[in-house]
């Protein structure tokens, strides 16, 4: 899966003013991503608020993300829950022609067992078409699939290809990459943690604030990739604050609120979550105004 080595971005949606889908914004939104340098693009992952999406909204984004990326770039499109039999029969039946894999979060809000994680996964593989990422993310799941279960499903499955690893913990991290495949790939899901994890062994990242400063972020990776450590690490610094402020309120409020400082998109977010406040606003425009840009 040399496709997903390097920077992914998981795409937000743009929300008009009336909170209805911006696709001209979407557009925008991709469009800044390709031209940056960013390796492949995330569709409907927890950054686009696809809980708040209907099944037609989510058509429209898949539309608007296909159809602006012209081949371009390989697409990852996230299909997950909770009710595994739901994911199972999302498999059947939906296009996934345009997507090189899918990304499936780890169960949330029903706290499973490791073993029922792992059953979880086992009947998405059997399902499944595509080559799979599992997501391990527990501060919004509610619970941590464990290294032992993220490797017994590596080894088990030949369709789990990945897994988007966003628990924070280095040591968990380490403990993947050291018992994986060969061929499995252990991508980041923290931007925070990205450049260590690539140092440590993993493919990339699947990142938010590389998709509001795509040059910077996906030259960060290149160079770790590269072990260009000192380089990539200055650029990691430079972006530091940012990776901070735009999860100080909540994702994706903060890097909505990047691309409005850009005039590529408005910064609104459908309920429960709410717009970045002024402070944070703020604070993020003076962010933006002093991160050096470096050409891809």
């Amino acid at each position: 899966m040399k496709n997903l080595f390097g920077t992914g971005v998981a795409l937000i949606t743009p929300f008009n003013e009336d909170f209805s889908i911006d696709v001209a914004g979407l557009q925008r939104v991709v469009e800044y991503s390709i031209t940056g340098g960013i390796d492949y693009l995330v569709v409907l992952g927890t950054t686009a608020e696809t809980a708040t999406l209907s099944a037609q909204e989510k058509q429209l984004v898949i539309q608007t993300v296909v159809t602006t990326n012209a081949g371009r770039l390989p697409l990852v499109l996230g299909v997950g829950g909770n009710n595994t039999f739901a994911v199972v029969e999302e498999l059947k039946t939906i296009d996934l022609s345009d997507f090189e894999a899918i990304l499936s979060v780890s169960p949330y809000y029903n706290k499973p067992t490791q073993e029922g994680i792992y059953q979880h996964f086992k009947a998405i593989s059997i399902a499944s078409p595509k080559p799979i990422i599992v997501y391990n993310v527990p501060g919004r799941t509610g619970s941590n699939m464990t290294a032992a279960t993220t490797l017994r499903l590596a080894h088990d499955f030949e369709n789990i290809v990945a897994i988007k690893e966003a628990c924070g913990d280095m040591v968990q991290i380490n403990e993947i990459i050291k018992g994986k495949p060969e061929n499995f790939l252990v991508i980041s899901g923290d931007d925070s943690t990205a450049l260590a994890t690539v140092l440590a062994g993993g493919a990339g990242v699947i990142s938010v604030i590389g998709q509001g400063l795509p040059n910077e972020f996906s030259k960060m990776i290149k160079l770790g990739l590269e072990g260009k450590v000192g380089n990539a690490y200055e650029l990691h610094h430079q972006m530091e604050l940012g990776m901070t402020l735009i999860f100080e309120e909540g994702n994706p409020a903060g890097i909505k609120s990047i691309f409005e400082t850009l005039q590529i998109c408005k910064a609104a977010v459908r309920l429960p979550l709410i717009e970045a406040s002024t402070d944070l606003k703020q604070k993020i425009a003076n962010f933006l105004s002093t991160v050096v840009k470096v050409s891809a």
